[in-house]
């Protein structure tokens, strides 16, 4: 005779306890997207590899895909940029060499 399965609850499968996620102003992660380098550190749905890239136009970083966004610093020609994803015009990733994450123009960036 078959034992009976035990069903586990959802509460047996809940994250409890603190969760310490890295700094979002160095660390490049959102709910739809993370650097590769943090798997394991932060959940999101996909991970990417960075691709790197320069200022070819001098633009600010900012903290949202949007001309009204928040400048957190001016980016410099030939600055480096560590692009994670392109769309809709604006470029998402790590700038400079403290690497700050936020968003360029697209077209402010070279290959």
């Amino acid at each position: 005779m078959d034992k009976p399965r035990h069903t586990p609850t959802a509460e047996q499968f809940s994250l409890s306890g603190h969760s310490d996620l890295p700094d979002p102003a160095f660390n490049a992660y959102r709910k739809d997207l993370a650097d590769v380098a943090l798997a394991g550190r932060v959940i999101a749905s996909h991970y990417a590899e960075t691709l790197d890239c320069r200022i070819r136009s001098g633009t600010a970083l900012r903290a949202s895909p949007s001309d009204n966004g928040e400048v957190i610093r001016e980016m410099a020609v030939g600055e480096p940029f560590a692009l994670l994803d392109d769309s809709l015009g604006w470029a998402w990733g790590y700038a400079g060499k403290e690497r700050r994450v936020g968003y360029v123009r697209h077209d402010t960036l070279a290959d």
